[in-house]
């Protein structure tokens, strides 16, 4: 317990090495060649074996990567008849000249140095939200994306691939609502388990490399005797309910709802610059210094209330696990409410009398082809992105405003106080010890490789 706790405490030392060129895919290799992108999977489990499919109708799949083989057999089996070469070292991967493209899909703890280090290696990307675990691993991944002049699509998918989310955008951007003064977000409540045993890992899987740059952890694993479908465990699956690996509910649905709820305050042509966060959480455990005290369930939050602040003090964004999943925004002329499968409010029955005009919603998708509604549509995005080395509709840099609102909804969990924020500097102010959760350690062995191409060791 003490080493965990220790490990969790300190400051991430990535370093920040000379960067390297990109080598391994010139840009006018892409844009001479006849024959469709090359591309490989790191993470065949669930999540990547779904959006897979939609990948390979526009790439071809050459490659696959996990560290468990049952998801390595299944996945090649499933995606390429078994054709696929196959890895359980993403390292490999990144070393091969003819793959132009990767789709990382492992659990969150991993994004981060998997990406960097595939655009280092001269590889365009499409990585699953949430992007990073910390702020600080954001500000590095801008950083080599400039450097690099990478293509990376984030897997925030409700930019493109619903279009109720972008005509709700447009709604506000046209003014039907006025002057916005609250956009309330409910994503739904974090894992609860009971205690989880500790249990033999599994054969198939590699569990130290699956932890990777989280600390070390024995394995955990039970089933719900009323539920046999209702697994607990500290790996596959349900990793998002532990700090050590992700964010929880925060990061989660958070990064999509969101991420919608201040382009939505941007599309008011209000500021959406944050400097507070406050609230309350409840928690499966107690904490100290913001720091779990049982690591033998999950210790992300469960139930949260909290507001976001702004610097022009004009909104509030809520971020709540209570109510109808999605986001309301409420201004001085009018309010709707959007999600995945609807777009309600007066504003919305008043299009059928004053529609929106005609450009609105390429305005919202800033000039770009993307067929709204369509599940194709985010890679599509990405692949025409690559083709013409512009940046994607949820690019790295956008991602992470959003994505650091999340996080300092976190910390504020997580310490049970108001947190700071400027924006200039991207720096917690007046805590030192929320400061210093900005970082992460990485666990030796699974630091940030930033000096050398890997495979050119």
């Amino acid at each position: 317990m003490g080493t965990r706790r220790t490990f969790l405490q300190q400051s991430a030392a990535v370093s920040a090495l000379p960067f390297v060129s990109s080598i391994s895919q010139p840009f006018a290799r892409l844009a001479n060649r006849n024959s469709r992108l090359q591309y490989a999977l790191i993470g065949a489990g669930g999540n990547g074996t779904r959006t897979a499919p939609v990948a390979q109708k526009f790439v071809d799949m050459v490659a696959i990567c996990d560290v468990d083989t049952r998801h390595l057999e299944r996945g090649n089996e499933m995606l390429t008849g078994g054709k696929a070469d196959t890895y359980r070292d993403y390292r490999k991967v990144l070393a091969r000249d003819d793959i132009d493209v990767v789709q990382i899909s492992t659990p969150d703890h991993w994004h981060t140095k998997i990406l960097i280090e595939a655009m280092l290696a001269g590889k365009d990307a499409y990585c699953e939200k949430p992007l990073t675990l910390t702020i600080d691993e954001g500000k590095l991944i801008r950083k080599v994306q400039k450097e690099t002049g990478r293509v990376v699509q984030v897997g925030t998918q409700q930019r493109s691939s619903f279009d109720l989310f972008n005509k709700a955008l447009a709604i506000i951007a046209d003014g039907r609502l006025g002057k916005l003064h609250t956009v309330t977000t409910n994503i739904g409540s974090g894992g609860w388990s009971p205690e989880i045993p500790l249990a033999d890992v599994p054969k198939e899987l590699d569990w130290d490399r699956w932890l990777g740059p989280s600390p070390e952890m024995p394995f955990r694993y039970a089933v719900d005797p009323k539920k046999p479908d209702r697994k607990y465990t500290n790996g596959h699956t349900q990793f998002r309910w532990w700090y050590e690996h992700s964010g929880g509910k925060l990061t989660d649905w958070g990064a999509h709802h969101i991420d919608i709820a201040m382009l939505g305050i941007a599309a008011a042509g209000q500021n959406n610059d944050p400097v507070s966060v406050e609230g309350t959480s409840k928690h499966a455990v107690e904490f100290k210094d913001g720091i779990p005290l049982q690591d033998d369930r999950y210790n992300t939050a469960q139930k949260f209330d909290l507001s976001v602040a702004f610097a022009d003090g004009d909104v509030n964004l809520k971020i709540q696990n209570g109510g109808d999943n999605g986001i309301l925004f409420e201004g001085d002329q009018g309010r709707i409410f959007v999600n995945r499968g609807k777009l309600v409010g007066a504003p919305v029955e008043g299009l059928k009398d004053k529609p929106l005009p005609e450009d609105a919603i390429a305005k919202i998708y800033r000039g770009m082809t993307i067929n709204g509604n369509n599940r194709d549509a985010h890679w599509a995005n990405l692949v025409e992105s690559i083709e013409k080395r512009t940046l994607p509709i949820s690019d790295v840099h956008s991602h992470m405003k959003m994505l650091n609102v999340c996080h300092l909804a976190g910390i504020c969990c997580r310490l049970g106080r108001k947190i700071h924020w400027d924006q200039a500097s991207e720096t917690i102010t007046g805590d030192e010890l929320a400061a210093s959760m900005m970082k992460r350690p990485y666990r030796e062995g699974y630091e940030i490789d930033m000096g050398t191409l890997v495979g050119n060791k």
